[in-house]
């Protein structure tokens, strides 16, 4: 190891030494009666991690309520509908052949909807009758799922010895059947004669089986039967309302509108769910975006205690820095000093807040049923809220952006103390010490 010769200029350090990182770690650590802050970094430090792991948590559950409630909307409303002439041209089993044949289609389901009375166990109420081929029945997963293997197998196939529907179980709830029961449904328009339409047709089904989707509302109001059955009983026989789609990537919907529209040809008419559903999708937005700009504003306040402690640690500190300044120390590092300072609050809180965070996402199931269980009250009541529990979708984009607000509000509440740090004169400061 060579020497330093006497009298030869001194290389000073560079940017963040390990000096200037020492003394600002020193002086995070130092006690008050040291001159130091650490009460107030503590306090600092555990708003900062409380606001991140708020926000973290309320934007996985915005996320995992939009995409649970949305996929079960969706497999009742299906991600895209052809309607328009194709409907009833001569060729439209060759129109859905060309449909399901376009990339990225998963499901083609000719459909028939329409509202009728239930009267059962005497009472009475209204649903929405949707007619489907029993083939398509898969393509409705969380309906098809929740249904037993003889509910699935003899939908269309009159089982119970007459023509059979499907139930939602909150419905069934309501009116107090069980499979196997029948159920009386009146249609507002009958058959076509002669002498005109016969009006209203009344008509007993037996319950083939009951679904339970997770969705109260939905469960309450559909009512499936098969497509020929449906097109009889409303008077609409061979008669098509729409055909439904379902696409591998609901949230590209836009890619598959041309190609669709394409393969059903001239004469039809192609919408996506966005526009069904179009409030609905647009209240999500806006609910996601105000609160995102809420909770990253109690980020900043949190970030803004910084402040506050590096202004007192510099005020403790005007001895030390006039020191650090008459020894050859810069402004800059003087600066860099406080702002390290400062920062290293804010990094330790948005680390710890990341991890609190996603630690109650993770486990927010648990934690839910551990809350029920001690108040026994239902803390997510699926006929308020449509869901069955509550969801949580961690986004690692949600994520990495709340750690960025975090860090940089952290370093913009540690730059003003710690510029004026730099700015303090030596002799001034040990004049007035």
């Amino acid at each position: 190891m060579t020497a330093t010769p006497v009298g030869a200029p001194v290389k000073p350090a560079g940017p963040f030494s390990a000096w200037e990182v020492g003394l600002a770690l020193r002086y995070l650590r130092a006690k008050r009666k040291e001159g130091g802050v650490a009460t107030i970094a503590i306090i600092s430090f555990v708003g900062i991690m409380l606001a991140v792991a708020v926000l973290i948590s309320v934007m996985s559950i915005m996320a995992g309520f939009r995409s649970e409630l949305l996929g079960r909307m969706l497999s009742f409303n299906g991600h895209m509908y052809v309607q328009g002439q194709v409907l009833q041209a001569p060729d439209r089993d060759a129109v859905l052949e060309r449909i399901a044949a376009v990339p990225g289609v998963q499901s083609v389901s000719p459909l028939t909807e329409n509202q009728a009375l239930v009267r059962a166990a005497g009472q009475t109420t209204g649903a929405f009758v949707r007619g489907l081929r029993p083939q398509d029945l898969g393509s409705m997963q969380y309906v098809s799922s929740s249904l037993s293997d003889q509910a699935r197998a003899s939908f269309g196939r009159g089982a119970y010895g007459g023509e059979n529907v499907l139930i939602g179980q909150a419905l069934a709830d309501a009116l107090g059947l069980r499979v196997g029961d029948p159920i009386t449904l009146y249609s507002p328009t009958g058959a076509d004669s002669a002498f005109g339409n016969l009006g209203g047709l009344e008509k007993t089904y037996v319950i083939g089986g009951t679904y339970s989707s997770g969705t109260a509302d939905y469960d309450r109001a559909f009512i499936f039967m098969p497509l020929e059955q449906a097109q009889l009983f409303f008077g609409k026989e061979g008669v098509w309302d729409v055909i439904e789609l379902k696409v591998a990537d609901p949230d590209r919907v836009a890619d598959y509108l041309e190609p669709v529209a394409t393969a059903a040809g001239p004469g039809a008419f192609v919408q996506d769910w966005r526009d069904r559903l179009a409030a609905f999708w647009g209240a999500l937005k806006v609910e996601r975006v105000a609160m995102s700009i809420i909770l990253g504003l109690v980020v900043a306040i949190a970030a803004m205690n910084i402040i506050s402690g590096i202004v007192m640690l510099v005020k403790n500190k005007g001895r030390d820095i006039a020191i650090l300044r008459t020894i050859g120390a810069s402004p800059s590092s003087i600066l860099r000093v406080f702002f390290m300072a400062g920062a290293t609050i804010g990094v330790a809180g948005t680390l710890a807040g990341l991890t609190l965070g996603l630690l109650f996402c993770l486990n927010i199931g648990a934690i839910q049923h551990f809350l029920e269980a001690i108040t026994g009250v239902q803390l997510f009541n699926a006929d308020v809220y449509m869901l069955d529990a509550i969801p949580a979708l961690v986004d690692p984009v949600d994520v990495f952006w709340v750690a960025v607000w975090s860090l940089l509000m952290s370093c913009v509440a540690s730059l003003p103390p710690s510029w004026n740090a730099s700015r303090i004169d030596p002799v001034e400061a040990l004049r007035f010490e």
